[in-house]
């Protein structure tokens, strides 16, 4: 797994975040980052990387901020059940689905088991007869991540 992903720095050498190979080819594609060290082989024209660089500097305000970035896991540590049945929650649920243009956000995502995700499928709560049992809602600074 560690292969599958790449080390991307900021042009101070910080460390910023991991992307996906396929990302880090992009990025070297529109020339934003350079190879910083390669991983061995190539993928494509390019040699395959482990680590790459940004050209320019990038502020990162957002790295201080991490607890409140929501994220699947972020959602089902919030809720810790399924907000349909009670159950365990394996999964996450988009309140409006994606399909109709809903995003992964704190008032539209809820921590779901697989059983009730397929059940609401592609509808909203209201059209698939079923009652939310947690308000969805962003975590505030007191609360426990």
């Amino acid at each position: 797994m560690s292969d599958a992903y790449v080390l991307v720095l900021n042009a101070s050498y910080e460390p910023l975040q991991r992307v996906s190979l396929r990302h880090a080819i992009k990025m070297l594609v529109r020339e934003v980052a350079v190879i910083e060290e390669e991983a061995g082989g190539t993928y494509g024209p390019f040699p395959r990387p482990k680590v790459l660089r940004l050209v320019r500097y990038v502020v990162a305000k957002w790295m201080h901020r991490r607890s409140h970035l929501c994220t699947k896991s972020a959602i089902k540590a919030r809720d810790g059940m399924c907000a349909y049945c009670g159950g365990k929650a394996e999964t996450v649920d988009h309140i409006i689905p994606r399909s109709r243009g809903g995003m992964l956000t704190w008032d539209n995502a809820v921590a779901a088991c697989t059983r009730c995700n397929h059940r609401k499928a592609n509808r909203t709560p209201a059209e698939a007869g079923m009652t939310l049992l947690v308000v969805p809602r962003r975590p505030s600074l007191g609360d426990v991540a």
